[in-house]
């Protein structure tokens, strides 16, 4: 995947370039526009399960992670395609190497795009994570593959790197981690963090990286709910 950033943080775009038959793999309502020398193909997100098995497992994939039932191929038809894709949230872009020594797990809302030489499929999370957690619910993506994979966060994007150490992450500032990583999910304190307001954390250990978001959406929703008139207003 050959592609440029475009704007200035916290809204940027990424305008990937195709030539005859390269594709990519795009969330869905992510494309902004492109040139003309793009076939766009929307598709259920099935982990590549057709029929009824796939109608299900996109079903699945969506009530138990929060994930886009569909996903969209981009496709080339002749050289000089260029798409312009970007996030619903404002901040950065940021690509992933995707190999045999880096393989990462998303939480939900950061996929943006992907060669077709890589993916990631959904992979079940401890009860106890899918139960209390914040990263994707029953399943979080795993990748796999070879390629570029291209995530976005909401406020800045900041790496973390564990050399052994454990580190305490908010749930909703977590946006992906190194396969390698152990994590847990528990209380900030208190009784589920309610004395201090922090709720639930990830403890992640290990060796790894792990990128947070600066900003989350649910805090800018606590922020501005008092404002938003209800029926009884």
């Amino acid at each position: 995947m050959e592609y440029e950033l475009k704007g200035e943080s916290p809204f940027p775009l990424a305008l990937i370039h195709l030539d005859r038959g390269d594709s990519v793999q795009i969330e869905a309502g992510a494309m902004l526009y492109h040139n003309g020398k793009i076939t766009l193909e929307g598709h259920m997100n099935s982990n590549g399960k057709s029929g009824l098995g796939g109608l299900m497992s996109a079903i699945g994939r969506k009530m138990t992670s929060g994930e886009s039932f569909f996903i969209t191929t981009a496709t080339g038809n002749e050289a000089g395609g260029m798409l312009a894709i970007a996030p619903g949230n404002p901040g950065p872009i940021t690509e992933l190497a995707v190999d045999d020594s880096h393989q990462w797990r998303l939480n939900t809302g950061a996929f943006l795009a992907t060669d077709t030489s890589a993916g990631y499929a959904m992979v079940r999370q401890k009860v106890d994570a899918a139960v209390f957690g914040g990263t994707g619910g029953l399943y979080v993506m795993e990748t796999h593959g070879t390629g570029k994979m291209l995530i976005s966060a909401y406020g800045d994007l900041l790496p973390i790197d564990l050399d052994g150490e454990d580190y305490v992450i908010d749930n909703n500032h977590v946006v992906a981690w190194d396969r390698n990583l152990e994590y847990h999910i528990e209380a900030a304190s208190g009784s589920f963090g309610y004395t201090t307001g922090e709720g639930l954390v990830n403890r992640f250990s290990g060796r790894g990286r792990v990128y947070i978001q600066t900003r989350n959406v649910e805090a800018l929703a606590n922020l501005v709910k008092p404002f938003i008139p209800t029926s009884s207003d």
